[in-house]
């Protein structure tokens, strides 16, 4: 059994969004305030984080996370690995290198932006990792099994991952056929849906749901969500009872 932990659910700016006062960004409901996307899978052995938001600190701190395996990463925009800085105290407790897994684009950005990381004279205190390529076959880390997922984010590649009956796509606005195939037959699925207007690299809200639906998953979460999308407990009423609206906190198991 695997447990599902959302550590934050909003796009690259956050909701609320600096200086607005929509109604959303002024919400008191605490689902309406979304740190970057994030998600922790964790099983009997094994503690896995996807992606390292500029949040993963606090992210970290307030889910009381003490023990992490690896970090899997989907791409290399800013909002989903400029916290990777913040694995050091997981290095100094556990005395060990952290294991990174991403393909060679995130690799390069990793390296550019974390350059002191892999000098090979370094300072004491710098953060330790090992670097896992991520290619088109299944990888495991402990006990979990990962089967990547290529999506498109208008021209960039992105990874999603199948973890046993469990799917995790976000950034993308396009699927292909053979990728759709492996995410078919999974009992729950996180996908994005950025906002109501159409967007050039997100799904939209509408088409989210018509992938959704397409792809027949019983259970659907969607994330990745801006100011845009309007108030939580507004549109999930008006949802298909199939899919759900992801918030920061929540925890589910598959």
């Amino acid at each position: 059994m695997l447990d599902i932990t959302i550590l934050g659910s909003g796009t690259s700016t956050g909701v609320p969004l600096i200086g607005c006062d929509c109604p959303v960004c002024k919400s008191i409901d605490p689902r309406d305030s979304r740190l970057r996307t994030s998600i922790k899978i964790t099983s009997k052995t094994t503690s896995v984080v996807i992606d390292t938001t500029p949040d993963f600190r606090y992210q970290m701190l307030r889910t009381n996370t003490t023990k992490l395996d690896a970090v899997v990463f989907t791409h290399p925009h800013r909002d989903h690995y400029a916290g990777l800085d913040d694995i050091r105290p997981f290095n100094f407790f556990s005395n060990m290198p952290m294991h990174i897994y991403a393909n060679e684009l995130t690799q390069v950005a990793i390296k550019r932006d974390f350059y002191y990381a892999f000098e090979e004279k370094k300072d004491v205190g710098l953060p330790e990792m090992i670097l896992h390529t991520i290619h088109k076959d299944p990888f495991t880390i402990g006990d979990l099994k990962f089967i990547p997922i290529q999506v498109m984010h208008r021209e960039m590649p992105v990874l999603g991952f199948r973890i046993g009956d469990f799917t995790y796509i976000t950034d993308a606005n396009f699927i292909a056929k053979e990728e759709k195939e492996k995410i078919k037959g999974s009992r729950i699925l996180i996908l994005n849906a950025l906002r109501p207007q159409d967007h050039p690299t997100h799904f939209n809200l509408a088409q989210a749901i018509a992938m959704a639906e397409e792809l027949a998953i019983p259970l659907v979460y969607f994330t990745h969500f801006s100011h845009q999308i309007g108030l939580h407990a507004e549109l999930e009423a008006f949802l298909p009872d199939s899919i759900r609206m992801a918030y920061d906190g929540l925890r589910f198991s598959v």
